[in-house]
């Protein structure tokens, strides 16, 4: 843990003058500043030994020169104490038997990501295991501790270019010819930010765990995940489908395969039309607990959680909580399976009995995430709330109520920070449906001040808003604002009517939801209705750029990673689930793509609009962006475009680019405010 920072000041009656003030201390800020992002720290992952005495877990700080985020595996005694670094690295986990660990960090060759085994006596001695040329994932241990199963990727062999051989009989001897074309047969034909191409599929592999060669286990153009061990070591049984469609709903097309170790055979365990995934091998290997649910042409579907023999046998379902069951974790004692959910801003730990009989195990207000569950019910996880960062906590899970903090890792960058409240509120909106959101409010706040307001829209558009702590709307509270984020229709928690109300109807209604909440706010009498802004990304950026383009109430906007144009972006996009938002496709009937599209309501803008994408971005490319740019230049509306280098989908992967998007938004909330808040120029 970081040493807590304290400042004491003596004051011995002497008169401070200004000729000596540069020699005392700084003092420091009592708000949340941008300079403490780069302090800030992170966990994750947590399991514990087999023995049940010590906790490894990765641990995430801000590589200040390098502008990037690094990790590194930390191990401590069970009850939080002696906390320390191992080595540098991520993702760690036991050996059955607690003598050793593994985990990846970069190696041979050119510092690539490897898999490494660290021997937990006093030697500690460490062994690269692999020498890859793709990246690793996935990594699990068999049971006898021997081998390790891993993912990576390989090269998918599509049929080549018949035409390359014939090209041969042509070229002179010793010619410098153009390289051959890169024929492309499949839809998924650019790079997205994993590194993923048309041309590589991910499998299963098995290597010795002291080291050796890797023996692929999988084939075929379809990707494998995970690989789970049969308690017996002798199968994986692992979910696999495909990366992007071929046909119209294939890309939701997944099923639960067993992969023979010993001789590579495959045996498909489900054959349902729709995505089975997530399996998980009982205690005894009699069972396979898995996550799935029925083809359709929905946008979301909550999934369900089922049980088979790990013959594929019996299949059924074994619960429907209309909510999507996560991390899959078998008791002990093989009587039922404990698992996370997602609802209503909150996730708590669950546990269903192989008969069916579902409980909550914990309950409150946080985001919470089990990793690992030990044989003496001792659950080790992930905690926050919306004034508690992330850190790692324990308990036993016959008394949940009693949460034990292991880490503080951010502690001392909290140390003498005012935060802001958070609200929950929950409105009416139209039909009659109940809409979740919080309110983020200034340190020090007054009821009968006036303060801007920031409306923050999520993405997805099927994600869900929560209540973990958000660095963000805290450095923005410390600025002054006030900022609403909420879950309209489309997000995900709330079940799959709630999810799927967007379905042929995107924007739309969820425009609707986010305008009252704006008006719940408002109603509360403390925010200065002159000076309100509103920004998202990707889904949100999509809805923003449809606000500015439907009212005139927000005094600036940021439309950041936006879809503009769809007809334009259903053939730009990576993303193979563009259709399920429109009923036909766009050559059937284009008239709802321009409906539903910002672009065609740019004649109504008043509003000073900024642009903010990532200029990699595959999922909403940045032709998006450019379009709704010119077409705010020639409406001569005030904008900006700001592409931002070294990003994807989204604005904020490098630290230094999270900081540039907490200050360009601000600075156009304020280059635009109006009223009290109006700048003395303006561009």
């Amino acid at each position: 843990m970081k040493t807590m920072r304290t400042l004491a000041i003596a004051v011995t009656g002497l008169a401070v003058i200004a000729s000596t003030s540069s020699v005392l201390p700084a003092q420091q800020s009592t708000r949340l500043t941008l300079a403490d992002y780069l302090e800030w720290e992170g966990v994750s992952n947590p399991q514990m030994s087999p023995d049940g005495t010590r906790i490894i877990y990765t641990r995430t700080w801000v590589d200040k020169l390098n502008d990037s985020r690094q990790s590194s595996v930390y191990i401590m005694n069970a009850d939080g104490t002696k906390s320390r670094k191992l080595v540098d690295g991520s993702a760690p986990s036991w050996s059955p038997d607690g003598s050793r660990i593994v985990y990846t960090t970069q190696g041979e060759p050119n510092n690539t990501a490897q898999i490494f085994v660290r021997y937990m006596d006093a030697e500690g001695a460490v062994t690269q295991v692999t020498r890859l040329t793709s990246a690793p994932g996935n990594v699990r241990w068999s049971p006898d501790g021997r081998s390790l199963a891993f993912t990576t990727q390989v090269p998918n062999k599509a049929p080549a270019a018949r035409a390359e051989g014939q090209l041969a009989e042509f070229r002179p001897r010793g010619a410098k010819w153009t390289e051959a074309p890169r024929v492309v047969e499949k839809l998924d034909y650019r790079q997205d930010r994993q590194g993923f191409t048309a041309d590589a599929v991910q499998h299963l592999f098995v290597v010795p765990a002291d080291g050796g060669t890797p023996r692929q286990i999988t084939s075929g153009e379809w990707s494998a995940g995970a690989g789970i061990w049969t308690p017996d070591g002798k199968s994986l049984i692992y979910a696999a489908g495909p990366r992007v469609p071929d046909a119209e709903y294939e890309w939701r097309q997944s099923d639960v395969y067993t992969a023979d170790i010993a001789t590579g055979s495959i045996k498909q365990l489900t054959t349902r039309s729709g995505p089975d995934n997530s399996p998980e091998v009982s205690p005894d290997g009699k069972w396979i607990a898995y996550t799935g649910y029925d083809q359709s042409t929905d946008t979301w579907t909550d999934s369900k959680l089922y049980l088979m023999g790990t013959d594929g046998s019996g299949s059924r379902l074994l619960l429907d909580m209309d909510r999507s069951p996560q991390n899959l974790t078998w008791a002990a004692d093989g009587s039922g399976i404990y698992f996370t959910v997602q609802s209503e801003g909150s996730a708590n730990l669950y546990f269903v009995t192989t008969a069916g009989q579902a409980r909550k195990v914990t309950d409150g207000n946080h985001m919470l995430s089990v990793s690992d569950i030990h044989p003496s019910g001792i659950a080790v996880g992930t905690l926050t709330s919306s004034l508690r960062p992330s850190d790692i906590v324990s308990f036993n899970v016959r008394t949940p109520g009693q949460v034990k903090q292991l880490t503080e890792v951010n502690a001392d960058v909290l140390f003498g920070k005012k935060l802001g409240a958070v609200e929950e509120v929950w409105y009416t909106s139209v039909d009659g449906l109940r809409i979740q959101g919080w309110i983020v409010k200034p340190p020090d706040f007054d009821a009968n001040k006036k303060y801007p307001l920031m409306l923050s829209i999520h993405g997805g558009p099927h994600s869900m808003y929560n209540v973990a702590f958000n660095f963000a709307y805290q450095e923005n509270a410390a600025n002054g604002f006030v900022t609403l984020y909420t879950n309209p229709r489309g997000s995900t928690g709330y079940g799959s009517k709630f999810g799927n109300a967007i379905k042929n109807a995107y924007p739309g209604k969820d425009y609707d939801d986010l305008m009252k909440g704006v008006d719940e706010v408002i109603g509360k009498g403390y925010i200065d209705t002159q000076n309100m802004f509103v920004y998202g990304c990707s889904g949100g950026g999509v809805l923003t750029a449809w606000i500015v383009g439907h009212t005139d109430r927000f005094a600036a906007a940021s439309a950041n990673c936006p879809v503009i144009n769809w007809l334009s972006f259903v053939g730009n996009t990576d993303s193979p689930g563009w259709y399920r938002n429109f009923e036909k496709l766009p050559w059937e009937d284009p008239s709802e793509y321009l409906t539903r599209s910002p672009l065609m309501y740019v004649g109504n803008v008043t509003t000073p609009t900024m642009l903010m994408t990532g200029v990699n971005d595959l999922r909403t490319p940045i032709a998006q962006t450019e379009e709704f740019y010119e077409a705010l230049k020639i409406r001569k509306v005030p904008t900006k475009m700001v592409r931002f280098n070294d990003e994807w989908h989204g604005t904020s992967s490098k630290p230094s680019n999270f900081i540039r998007t907490q200050l360009y938004l601000r600075d156009w909330f304020k280059q635009h405010a109006r009223g009290s808040m109006k700048p003395v120029t303006q561009e």
